[in-house]
């Protein structure tokens, strides 16, 4: 190779591990060049390069540009030239054969190519079976960039980008893209579960996907979370807040008690009574619970022995009415207080309280999932998790914008455990996912994985992230914030997907998390356009800067900015804020204040033509 090869940019000057620099050849006047009638940016940050070692050649990605990038050896005349830039090698070709890694090193003086369009085809044209398209390089928009979804899923990925970065749709398209385009290409036997903070993604997806809703609208399914499958620990957390050990032990062993009653009345499947603990996802009453509880706490005692109840009425368990006892009297007259009562009237209250609370009815009222007083549901937890991930669409989208932030976090964490624990222990059978992987994409993943969160969700991610590999668990998080992810977690994704960032805090948490030294190319992240990406890691051949997909318009998630100057040009009509304050105390965005009758009737052939005459 010379000079006189229009793709010719110089020459290798050094070399240090995957880092080599390069002397810019003088004949480049300019910083386009013209190859085959195509433009090419020359020594462009982010760009690639070639370096040609027999039948052998070298890509890698152009990370610093100017005198900065000369060596320390170098006169300081050369320097101030600024002819110098630094390449970060990635990965090489044999014939049309791409692989990351290198087999070998440049050595000085070997020549340094621009990497044309022919080249980008050997990179990225290649159309394998576990690979799909997510978009199109931003250097050249007719070469389509495609991620290893084998990597892409059991490596795990990170979303990242600042608000109005384009995330969501980013995630959208993603999933559109590993799903398949209507019926054609992709993974229609994708099992994909999204966790939907905001309820952006239901009109996105919602033709790919079947979505569970805490306030289902029409078409959606309800959302329910059985509390008897949560952690004991979890519960009381939120149930009865928090309590001291002696409090948590009369809890515990009435939860154990009403636990052995129920697999007494009748066994459940796999579940040896021996081996039952307080955490086994077996029913029991949180009614029967808090009656059995208030029902010793309040007990007066009479007689000699002070072993009578002084019973006034039973309560009823079901509607949550206390039993009523005779007051304990004074001195030795009686009736008597229990003696081995735990003082857990606080605790109590606040059970019952939760338990008339109908914002909790998705999680404390589980519809067929809630047990009566003998601890029988209609529904086990089979057809619960056959809901979930077991339909016929390749999404699940789980709507949590109804649920309240009180219990947000830790409802995320118990449908992870839920569903993590599940395809654990099915890892044997064809529904666990070994044989059928699964990826939880995480939307909003900075509220519930910071470092100092220590709740059931950071836990089970974390688990996820180490450990889901081996069990077919794929993790996505999306989040605004990389900085306040938990380190450990972040460090776990293989892939990294990372829009417009301008917080320099940001960017530096995900500079530390990148698998290539692409420090130069993280410098980009500021100046990046809208829906741009630049995307690195396990599944990507070579870290690049990626224009995504944009869907069609009526496929975009619920997350576009408010038109402000558009709105604001319109002169103001009529309003209800009755309506307003409807659906605010309805928490239901589609509350009315004034429900709309409309009165229907068959239309026969003679009130047409009734009608037609009076016209």
């Amino acid at each position: 190779m010379t000079a006189t090869d229009p793709t010719f940019m110089g020459k290798v000057s050094a070399v240090s591990g995957a880092s080599i620099t390069v002397k810019l050849a003088e004949s480049l006047a300019s910083g386009m060049a013209i190859i085959a009638g195509h433009v090419y940016r020359v020594g462009q940050v982010g760009s690639f390069v070639r370096i040609p070692l027999g039948y052998q050649d070298l890509f890698g990605v152009v990370s610093e540009v100017g005198a900065a990038a000369a060596p320390q050896t170098v006169a300081p005349l050369e320097v101030e030239t600024g002819r110098w830039m630094k390449v970060e090698l990635a990965g090489e070709a044999i014939g049309d054969r791409f692989e990351r890694g290198l087999s070998q090193h440049p050595n000085i003086g070997d020549s340094v190519h621009i990497v044309t369009e022919a080249d980008l085809r050997r990179i990225y044209g290649g159309e394998e079976e576990n690979q799909v398209a997510i978009g199109t390089l931003s250097s050249a928009e007719n070469i389509e960039v495609r991620l290893s979804l084998d990597a892409l899923v059991t490596r795990h990925s990170a979303v990242l980008g600042s608000t109005g970065s384009g995330k969501s749709t980013t995630v959208a398209s993603l999933l559109r893209s590993v799903v398949g385009h209507g019926a054609d290409g992709g993974a229609p036997g994708a099992r994909i579960l999204l966790l939907d903070i905001h309820g952006e993604y239901s009109a996105a997806l919602g033709d790919v996907a079947r979505v569970y809703s805490a306030t289902p609208q029409p078409g959606e399914h309800a959302l329910y979370v059985p509390y008897w499958a949560l952690e004991a620990g979890e519960l009381l957390e939120f149930i009865a807040g928090q309590l001291s050990d002696n409090h948590l032990i009369a809890f515990t062993d009435k939860i154990q008690e009403l636990k052995e009653k129920r697999l007494v009345a009748s066994g459940l499947p796999g579940l040896d009574p021996l081996s039952l603990t307080v955490d086994s996802p077996v029913p029991f009453s949180l009614k029967k619970l808090w009656y059995d509880l208030i029902d010793f706490e309040t007990t007066t005692f009479t007689g000699t022995q002070r072993d009578q109840p002084a019973r006034e009425a039973f309560g009823n368990a079901a509607t949550l009415e206390a039993p009523t006892y005779t007051p304990h009297g004074l001195g030795s007259a009686g009736p008597f207080i229990n003696s081995a009562q735990k003082g857990i009237r606080r605790p109590l209250n606040l059970l019952r309280s939760r338990l008339l609370d109908r914002r909790f009815d998705f999680m404390l009222h589980p519809g067929p999932w809630e047990p009566d007083l003998n601890g029988h549901a209609e529904q086990d937890l089979d057809i619960l998790l056959e809901g979930w991930l077991g339909h016929d669409k390749p999404i699940t989208i789980l709507d949590l914008s109804g649920v309240p932030s009180i219990v947000l976090v830790r409802l995320i964490g118990s449908i992870l455990r839920i569903v993590y624990d599940a395809l654990y222990w099915a890892r044997e059978k064809t529904e666990g996912g070994i044989l059928r992987p699964l990826l939880i994409v995480m939307e909003e993943a900075h509220r519930y994985v910071s470092p100092d969160s220590g709740d059931l969700a950071s836990d089970v991610v974390k688990r996820i992230a180490k450990e889901g590999r081996k069990y077919g668990v794929g993790a996505m998080l999306v989040s605004q914030r990389p900085a306040e992810i938990d380190e450990t977690i972040l460090s776990q994704c293989g892939t990294l997907i990372a829009l417009r960032l301008s917080n320099p805090t940001d960017r530096n948490r995900v500079k530390g998390a990148l698998p290539d030294n692409l420090s130069g190319l993280m410098d980009l992240l500021p100046v990046l356009r809208t829906g741009e990406a630049i995307v690195a890691g396990e599944a990507a051949r070579l870290p690049v800067r990626c224009r995504i997909f944009l869907p069609p318009s009526d496929r975009r998630p619920r997350s576009a900015d408010p038109a402000v100057s558009e709105a604001w040009r319109v002169r103001r009509v009529a309003e209800g804020y009755d309506r307003v304050v409807a659906s605010w105390r309805a928490q239901r965005t589609t509350a009315v204040a004034q429900p709309v009758i409309i009165n229907r009737a068959a239309v026969t052939d003679e009130t047409q033509q009734e009608s037609n005459n009076d016209t």
